[in-house]
């Protein structure tokens, strides 16, 4: 085998940190849809044996992305279209109500926290830093669910929010997003610290979770190799590769 080109936390369990590295390149696209996953190249890149890359791959498996076509290939999965929309209903329903609270429970204290994490992402707001916006845009949702006492629910939504994270990440680039973005932020840091006058919290909220998937259309039209609308529609390599 040869030498890792990657250094492991030798003191945590192998498997994870595979997962997590694996899982954090196919979320910023930096693997797209229909790559092969080698197990054996991955076992010489983390200078891991097989079975720690065999259970990181059942569990992206499990996330929905990758699929495992056995004695075939493992393939970086496509974005589910219908899965994104799931998630997002379901992170309206919830950061909905959690705007609406911690503007009337907590409202200065979440504003100076959210206000904070917004200068940071003003400062990397541009396409060499995709990756610091996009870790800092999740650090601004996760505010408030810590602050409305909902810490635990942020583990629940992030392991539903694969495709999601996938779609907004091909949106990011795209012209005018991140400012978009910003501004989104700072109506929502601003209803907050109004202590929701008027329902504003939740209007802020619901324009900026709309985003992305208003413009899933145009994202399909510009990666449309990297979706998919129906399930049952697998990739052709997934047949083909030995």
């Amino acid at each position: 085998m040869r030498k890792s080109t990657i250094s492991l936390d030798r003191s945590r369990q192998v498997a994870v940190q595979v997962h997590e590295i694996l899982k954090e390149r196919i979320l910023s696209v930096i693997l797209t849809p229909g790559t092969v996953l080698s197990r054996l190249s991955l076992q010489e890149e983390f200078g891991v044996s097989q079975t720690p890359v065999r259970d990181a791959l059942l569990r992206l498996q499990e996330e929905g992305l990758v699929d495992i076509f056995p004695q075939h290939a493992t393939l970086v999965s496509r974005i589910d279209v219908a899965h994104a929309r799931q998630a997002q209903f379901l992170r309206l329903s919830i950061e909905l109500e959690m705007a609406r609270r911690v503007a009337s429970e907590t409202p200065d204290e979440t504003a100076d926290a959210l206000a904070e994490i917004l200068r940071q992402q003003e400062h990397v707001a541009n396409p060499a830093t995709y990756d610091r916006f996009d870790a800092l845009d999740r650090d601004f949702h996760r505010v408030l669910y810590d602050q409305s006492g909902n810490a635990g629910l942020w583990r629940v939504m992030r392991a539903q929010s694969t495709h999601l994270d996938r779609l907004r990440r091909l949106n990011l680039p795209m012209p005018g997003k991140m400012q978009a973005v910003l501004s989104d932020h700072r109506a929502i840091v601003d209803a907050i610290r109004s202590r929701n006058a008027g329902g504003a919290a939740e209007k802020a909220m619901r324009q900026h979770l709309s985003g992305t998937l208003a413009i899933v259309d145009a994202i399909t039209a510009k990666h449309p190799e990297f979706i998919v609308e129906d399930e049952r529609d697998l990739p052709e390599a997934a047949l083909m590769a030995g």
